[in-house]
């Protein structure tokens, strides 16, 4: 095979410019560590931004770390620092010894290296991200062309580095990215979710922060293999029809010493100020969403996963504390903006800019907020006063469900409009429904342990509570082993517990799933009106004295609408009157207490004939046996 051809990497006076007014959406093929060739001889070309920097050199594993062998050169007034060094390549490590204007030395990271050195170690890693063979040409046609709104979106929220340890007696046990995406391709394409949500992708230095205290936001972590080993994941998964969402964390950064914080000596990726540069109780840094080059560092990167690594959708870590400039601070460690107000105006600007310029270029790339308040517009248009995001994350939804499922059922008719409330405000964004790894940590129980009774009653409400949120308008989200009734808090230092596949109940519970995944997936009434009352209809919110819910899901057809009952009791009701919109048999899809499933087994009829008997303000209605702790799904 013939060598490819290194060509030349220089920075212009134009790149310079365009960095500095916020606008150069690929400065990060010119900033950070590329292989180059100039006057005939092939090494990297090294680049970073240092403006307050009184001197910057190269060191690395290719000099022994010799501080002042290559220093680079300041090439404007933008503070860009850039040296070509010859005869370096491939696989070294380096970082960037910036003499600060104090006369203090700093080892700090490339901010925009695409490759780390496996922690503890903190350098950056020389790469070429060129030359993988990319076959999701058609996947990635078909995205674009597509209305997500319109179509299933079942996302498979995961850690990688705990889904499942590899059997090689390594002490951390992690499978890499290629045999990571061998089966995990098989179990989703098995339980037939759509996405797959990877928490904790950029480089981070501890494990504990689950990626969410980021130092490297340009390279997948090294824990689990190489960027091209990450690149073959995302072609499986597109291979396979299924699309991969980043968790992506622009609220705040690690303080780690070689990584973003007072990068030159100043705080020039942070705000300098505490009040608005800190997070107190995280311990973290906050970027400065004023400055341009701060906001082009980020939205570049955005559109660097997309490019580089074919992403289909970030989801937005932690966005209230964005938008808030007193979020999670007392008195005196905030500061209000020019109007007098806690908004942050600057961090409101960028949401706009971000999605403007992202879903403005890639139209089936999706942004998620994970956005906790009743903040106004987070998915309504860039042109009007929205923040221009594809969906929300419904966090008061995810609250009231899980408040409602932790009551004992004989306080649940006190608290019956918790699950109802949801749909009063469905219209006011475009909701995802997530039951994510945060409700299932820090002594908040796995979702089975959240349920009342003894264990088979346990996953009985967990059954009809899925049920609940499968039927109920939104996209949804489950975070990995909620799907089999993992009974332990997740922990990210261990597997999940697998063999709980091998008891009868946790097998019926995942089928159950299962199932669940397969009608939602096969019937248009489940997804195609997530956003409106086009297609949902309560037939009883209101019967708390028994807590029994029903309601029906519609398609733009009229055809193969799903009559959903739901009981959140211990009690049989015999002969429950349920009212239907129309005069038509109603065939049972599904029985949450089958014993395949792990219920008690009591039957349901398989189809029944609506009568003429006006109730609960619909013309007709039919008489269900509904089992105890039971949902039913009909067909009609």
């Amino acid at each position: 095979m013939a060598k490819k051809t290194i060509g030349k990497v220089f920075l212009s006076e134009d790149d310079q410019y365009l960095f500095g007014q916020g606008t150069h959406y690929e400065i990060y093929k010119k900033l950070g560590a590329h292989l180059s060739c100039e006057d005939g001889e092939e090494g990297t070309f090294f680049a970073v931004w240092a403006p307050n920097a009184r001197d910057v050199h190269v060191v690395g594993s290719f000099n022994n770390w010799n501080e002042t062998q290559y220093p680079m050169v300041k090439l404007g007034d933008g503070g860009i620092w850039s040296l070509f060094i010859p005869g370096v390549g491939e696989g070294e490590l380096y970082k960037y010894l910036i003499t600060a204007y104090d006369g203090r030395k700093l080892y700090k990271a490339d901010p925009f290296a695409n490759y780390a050195e496996l922690r503890p170690g903190t350098a950056s890693r020389i790469t070429n991200l060129e030359g993988f063979d990319w076959k999701d040409e058609k996947w990635l046609e078909k995205r674009d062309t597509q209305d997500v709104y319109k179509k299933p979106m079942a996302i498979y929220e995961c850690h990688i580095g705990s889904f499942m340890k590899h059997p090689d007696g390594t002490e951390d046990g992690f499978y890499n990215y290629r045999e990571f995406a061998d089966r995990m391709v098989e179990y989703l394409k098995e339980m037939k979710y759509t996405h797959v949500e990877l928490m904790g992708i950029a480089e981070h230095p501890f494990d504990g922060s689950w990626g969410y205290q980021v130092t490297g936001y340009y390279a997948p972590t090294s824990r689990y293999g190489t960027p091209k080993d990450f690149m073959y994941m995302v072609n499986q998964f597109h291979k396979a029809g299924i699309g991969v969402i980043l968790d992506w964390v622009p609220a705040h950064f690690a303080v780690d010493g070689h990584g973003l914080g007072t990068f030159d000596g100043r705080c020039i990726f942070e705000h300098p100020d505490p009040r608005l540069g800190e997070h107190p109780d995280w311990g973290t840094k906050i970027f400065n969403y004023g400055k341009s080059e701060v906001k082009n560092f980020l939205i570049a990167n955005v559109l660097f996963w997309i490019r580089e690594f074919h992403i289909d959708g970030i989801r937005v870590d932690a966005v209230a504390s964005m938008l808030y400039l007193d979020y999670g601070k007392q008195d005196g460690q905030w500061v209000a903006n020019k109007y007098g107000g806690k908004e942050n105006l600057e961090a409101i600007e960028f949401f706009k800019h971000m999605n403007s310029v992202v879903r403005g270029a890639y139209p089936g790339f999706v942004t998620i907020a994970e956005e906790s308040t009743a903040w106004p517009n987070v998915t309504g248009n860039n042109g009007n006063e929205g923040l221009g995001f594809t969906f929300k994350w419904n966090m008061g939804w995810m609250h009231d469900f899980c408040e409602y499922m932790k009551l004992d059922p004989i306080y649940r008719k006190g608290n019956h409009y918790a699950m109802t409330f949801a749909m009063s405000y469905n219209e006011s964004e475009k909701y995802i429904l997530p039951l994510s790894h945060d409700e299932v940590v820090h002594l908040k129980c796995s979702m089975v342990n959240k349920m009342p009774g003894y264990t088979i009653d346990k996953y009985a409400n967990l059954r009809a509570g899925y049920t609940y949120m499968f039927g109920h308008c939104g996209k949804k989200l489950l975070f990995m082993g909620q799907d089999f009734g993992q009974e332990r808090e997740w922990s990210e230092a261990r597997e999940l517990d697998w063999f709980l596949l091998g008891n009868p109940i946790n097998k019926g519970l995942h089928d159950y799933v299962k199932e669940l995944l397969k009608i939602y997936n096969k019937y248009p009434a489940l997804y195609e009106f997530d956003h409106s009352w086009e297609g949902f209809e309560w037939m009883n919110a209101d019967d708390q004295d028994n807590s029994v819910y029903s309601f029906v899901r519609k398609s733009s057809t009229k055809r193969n609408r799903l009559l959903f009952v739901i009981n959140m009791t211990p009690v049989k009701r015999e002969a429950y009157r349920v009212p239907v919109p129309v005069l038509k048999k109603y065939r049972l899809l599904l029985n949450s207490d089958e014993e395949r499933f792990g219920g008690f087994g009591n039957p349901v009829k398989e189809e029944i004939s609506a009568e003429k008997v006006p109730f609960h303000n619909q013309k007709y209605s039919i008489e269900v046996d509904l089992p105890p702790y039971a949902a039913c799904v009909f067909l009609f």
